[in-house]
């Protein structure tokens, strides 16, 4: 698939090669000129394409032995680019870091340029801020969606919800939650609510009581008894759950001093606290469990993914624009931070930058001197080769106009002098 580059290192080839042959076309032409000035015997002519033919050939070889070897002959100095590659790289070190990064030049610009303003003005406009949001939503997060492995985020949140979950104390906070229990009238409502509901259900439940008994009487009883096991047995879980609503029978003494008893050793006993850790943490060790936490992230994942498939109705690239213009907004009318910013780049970056010049001099340097000199050469080429074939352009007319010239100024000698 084509990139941009791609296709705009494409179109500067195409440039490139159709004026190459404009120049070598009026080359030709001052070939054909000349011949057509011998044949013809037309002294002018011949001067004006002599001349033309030198100096289109001449820039020719001089443009060509930039880049290489003129007709892929080792001619001495030619191929300058490949060949003095590393030279290059070395003086583009040292211009950068000489030239560009000085003190008192670098100042008097960041003094007139005020960043801080520029910035957040720029980030404020809305047009910018979709840009910026567009980059992070088309490029930025898709790759790192493609880059990130599902298992590695995967384990990290197991490991970070186990973590969290062997932090807690699972036995206090049950503690605190059921401490109201043992205080006022609250526990004995919610105890009888609790049994009403029971024998509600209870009663709702008859036929499936009757049902469960006959299925569990001995078959050669005919079902005699099951009618009247299933009366018992409904009857006296009705009875109890009854007795229990009023809180002064004895079953309900009974159940509040189990209840009672069961929350002093939640809040007491440090052995019923670890069971219920050990209880909690297991359950959190389920597959069903591991299985939903890992789900966690495909559903990220998946949301994301879908939510940057609606293009300019996308909710994040809409909140990141926001974040964006509101960042610009802020700085902008915060003349304090504008300051504080400017302040930083004109001391603190600054320093960084002036303190590390010979090391980003080297930088540069090492980059160039890697580079392949072929590679190098192609490259410059097809950036200013274009504008290098006027000099062959011009060079063939200028050479022309001189040798007309030349002819001039012999002819007027020869007509007037001699």
């Amino acid at each position: 698939m084509e990139t941009s580059i791609d296709q705009e290192n494409i179109s500067k080839k195409k440039a490139l090669n159709k004026m190459k042959r404009n120049a070598l076309a009026l080359l030709g032409f001052a070939v054909l000129l000349f011949i057509i000035a011998i044949y013809f015997k037309i002294p002018m002519l011949q001067a004006f394409s002599e001349a033309a033919m030198v100096g289109g050939i001449a820039d020719w070889f001089a443009v060509v032995a930039l880049f290489r070897h003129p007709l892929g002959i080792p001619i001495w100095h030619t191929a300058i680019i490949p060949t003095k590659k590393n030279e290059i790289g070395e003086n583009l070190g040292n211009f950068v870091s000489e030239e560009f990064l000085n003190r008192e030049k670098l100042e008097i610009k960041l003094e007139e340029f005020n960043f801080a303003a520029k910035a957040s003005d720029w980030l404020s406009q809305e047009e910018n801020a979709d840009k910026i949001a567009n980059l992070v939503a088309v490029n930025v997060i898709p790759g790192v969606l493609r880059t990130i492995k599902d298992e590695d985020i995967k384990r990290f949140i197991q490991v970070q919800f186990k973590e969290k979950l062997e932090g807690v104390n699972f036995g206090d906070w049950v503690a605190l939650a059921l401490e109201p229990l043992q205080k006022g009238k609250f526990k004995d409502q919610l105890l009888t609510n609790l049994l009403e509901v029971m024998a509600k259900e209870l009663s709702n439940n008859k036929d499936l009581i009757r049902k469960k008994v006959k299925q569990s009487t001995p078959f050669l009883s005919f079902g005699l008894a099951d009618k009247s096991i299933s009366e018992g047995v409904f009857n006296g879980l009705y009875d109890f759950l009854n007795e229990a609503k009023n809180p002064e029978s004895t079953i309900r003494l009974k159940i509040d001093e189990y209840i009672n008893d069961f929350l002093d050793k939640i809040k007491n006993s440090e052995e019923m606290r670890i069971k219920i850790n050990t209880m909690i943490l297991g359950f959190a060790g389920k597959k069903e469990v591991q299985d939903y936490i890992n789900g966690i992230w495909d559903e990220i994942k998946l949301s994301i993914s879908n939510d940057l498939d609606k293009g300019e109705e996308s909710s994040i690239k809409k909140s990141i624009s926001g974040l964006v213009q509101s960042f610009g907004n802020g700085i902008k009318e915060d003349v304090v931070m504008i300051e504080k910013i400017n302040n930083f780049i004109k001391n603190d970056l600054l320093s960084i930058l002036l303190n590390n010049k010979k090391v980003i001099g080297d930088l540069i340097s090492s980059t160039v001197k890697s580079w392949d000199g072929q590679e190098v050469s192609e490259k410059l080429e097809l950036e200013i080769g274009k504008d290098l074939q006027y000099i062959r352009i011009n060079g063939t007319l200028v050479g022309g106009l001189i040798g007309l010239l030349i002819y001039a100024v012999e002819w007027t000698y020869h007509y007037f002098v001699i």
